[in-house]
């Protein structure tokens, strides 16, 4: 296995571009782990608490199924507290692989994977207005972040983690509060460019706000800004959330693929 990605790696994932767009950005940055094979198998992590991502295509017989659950729990062990993304197929395998090791495992998320083609105006009004953070609202931004990921419960990192992420994010022009009438900010969201495709994330609406249309206002502005840029739309969502998923369905977003995220328990 190499430790390094290479072209033939990204070519790999073109065919599975919007499940695994996140893996495709991670692996040109700085990352703790990387195992590649070139050919079936990727293995890539950051830094804990993110998960391992694990991508294998389609169809994977056992023998290369038994191969993936070797190297992510020599390198990555579950029982070390380290969760996985990887497709369901493979999912199941390592949860019952996990099962003969003693170390029982879920399915601790279920993710689409959307893509917007067309933008549709909402058709419910919410008052207020889309704002453009800047670095004035770095700290408001990493406080919103913070509640994002333990609303989510997943991924939750020190406050100045998450203030750290939000000037990156700012300073790349890509961090976004929907302010109301009153000027309050209620919900917020992210963007991310890589390979041609607009990420959306972190959206989030603070609970004393919900049910009043912010975020998807919110979501479908930034989803104009960057089809505008000739980018194509997407986001991942907690398959779960079926509220969130009809929102974002209705201004014009559509389901490509599904993965999940496992633990032990």
């Amino acid at each position: 296995m190499d430790s390094i990605a290479n072209e033939r790696d990204f070519q790999m994932l073109a065919a599975d571009r919007y499940t695994f767009s996140v893996l495709s950005r991670v692996l040109n940055g700085p990352c703790n782990c990387v195992r590649t094979d070139h050919e079936r198998l990727i293995l890539c992590h950051t830094v804990l608490p993110y998960p391992v991502w694990l991508w294998t295509p389609d169809g994977l017989t056992a023998e290369e199924k038994e191969r993936a659950w070797r190297l992510a729990q020599e390198t990555l062990p579950m029982a070390e507290g380290y969760r996985y993304n990887l497709k369901y197929e493979l999912a199941e395998y390592f949860i019952a692989r996990a099962q003969e090791e003693g170390t029982p495992a879920y399915i601790a998320t279920n993710m689409f994977a959307y893509d917007c083609p067309q933008a549709f105006r909402p058709e419910k009004p919410a008052d207020g207005c889309l704002h453009l953070c800047t670095m004035e609202d770095a700290a408001e931004a990493a406080d919103l972040i913070d509640r994002f990921h333990a609303d989510v419960a997943q991924d939750r990192t020190s406050l100045e983690q998450c203030e750290a992420l939000a000037r990156q994010q700012i300073e790349d022009g890509g961090f976004f509060f929907w302010k109301n009438a009153d000027g309050e900010t209620v919900a917020c969201c992210s963007k991310r460019i890589s390979d041609g495709l607009g990420c959306v994330g972190s959206v989030y609406t603070k609970p004393e706000h919900r049910r009043k249309h912010y975020a998807q206002h919110l979501v479908y502005q930034v989803t104009q800004r960057i089809a505008e840029a000739g980018y194509i739309p997407m986001l991942y969502t907690d398959a779960d959330y079926a509220a969130s998923n009809a929102c974002y369905e209705k201004i014009g977003y559509v389901l490509r693929g599904k993965l999940c995220t496992i633990a032990a328990r």
